[in-house]
């Protein structure tokens, strides 16, 4: 699959999602099979720029290519404004936010609430595309199906994104009214595919390699993302990029994968964040990985209380050690690697 001057390993990308697609966390999914990954949402108000969140959101360092920034906010001129700064910074590819359904993004009329102004979207993805154009930098346009159910205008507004010059569309299926609720629909996915030539990308409910294929198969898509389906797991696009071209399952993560790369992730994390933060916002990661650790049930829930509990690196770096040593010890004929 082809972006801009890119080509893409395959057509399983990570979800933009705010507080959880991080630097870490890209990389580590990148080497467990995602071929594209897009940053965590970066403001468009200059006077954040210089905010630690929004550095850490824009830290690149050691990341392979392309680089994808989303960028979110409601003035066109301080859009493209923000193009350009976050590819003076080492973005190669610049996505468009109109998907994020959070309230405290919605109420100032960023994420998906552009979605009902289409004058409004459109003067963003054209002022957008004029910055990164001189600079060859693609473009790309994230979505919803629409505001409400009684509004879904994804349809028009792929088709206007797409005379205007984006290069890809990303549809979650399911409108900003529904939030996270309900299932995810691709009949309009599908639709738009069928609509526009450029690649599309099918979002929302994507969470086993049956799911991905079953999904690509009823749109027609270029490609899917995923996103909430990966915390915890970013072993799953190595899982569906095996099963899609073989048609087989594959085998689990041995205990010992499963450690390589916690503690991988942990220590990625903590240089980005320092202690104080790491220690803190690792917690969430932690947490979503309990979900998949070997052993009994209650073991996982310990472990949770443990790190939780942890007010350092060091130590939750040995709580994971520790969990693995003693899961091992205690029921080594299911958990040996």
């Amino acid at each position: 699959m082809h972006l801009g001057p890119y080509s893409l390993p395959n057509r399983l990308f990570v979800a933009p999602m705010a507080g959880v697609t991080d630097r870490p966390f890209r990389r580590l999914c990148k080497r467990l099979g995602a071929g594209y990954a897009v940053s965590e949402m970066v403001t468009s108000r200059p006077e954040l720029r210089d905010s630690l969140k929004t550095s850490r959101r824009a830290n690149h360092e050691g990341e392979p290519g392309p680089i994808a920034v989303q960028i979110a906010g409601t003035d066109a001129a301080m859009m493209a404004e923000a193009a350009r700064y976050n590819i003076d910074r080492g973005a190669q590819i610049i996505d468009i936010n109109m998907g994020c359904p959070a309230k405290k993004v919605c109420n100032k009329w960023a994420g998906s609430a552009l979605m009902q102004d289409e004058a409004l979207a459109l003067e963003i993805i054209e002022a957008v595309v004029a910055a990164c154009a001189p600079q060859g930098v693609p473009v790309t346009l994230k979505m919803r199906t629409g505001w409400c159910q009684t509004a879904k205008n994804a349809p028009v507004l792929a088709r206007a994104a797409e005379s205007a010059g984006v290069q890809m569309l990303t549809i979650h299926g399911r409108t900003r009214e529904q939030g996270y609720k309900g299932v995810a629909e691709h009949e309009t996915v599908a639709a738009i595919k069928a609509s526009v030539r450029i690649p599309v990308v099918a979002n929302g409910d994507i969470d086993s390699p049956e799911k991905a294929r079953d999904v690509l198969a009823a749109t027609g898509c270029d490609a899917i993302m995923i996103g909430r389906a990966a915390q915890g797991r970013p072993w799953l696009f190595r899982e569906v990029a095996h099963f899609l071209a073989t048609g087989e399952r594959l085998p689990p993560p041995t205990p010992a994968e499963l450690r390589e790369w916690m503690l991988e992730h942990l220590h990625d994390h903590y240089t980005l964040y320092g202690e104080y933060t790491g220690v803190r916002t690792a917690r969430k990661h932690l947490g979503w990985y309990a979900r998949s650790l070997p052993g009994h049930p209650a073991r996982a829930a310990l472990f949770r209380e443990a790190i939780n509990r942890s007010e350092s690196c060091d130590a939750q770096l040995q709580c994971v050690r520790a969990y693995f040593d003693e899961a091992v010890a205690q029921e080594p004929r299911i958990l040996a690697a």
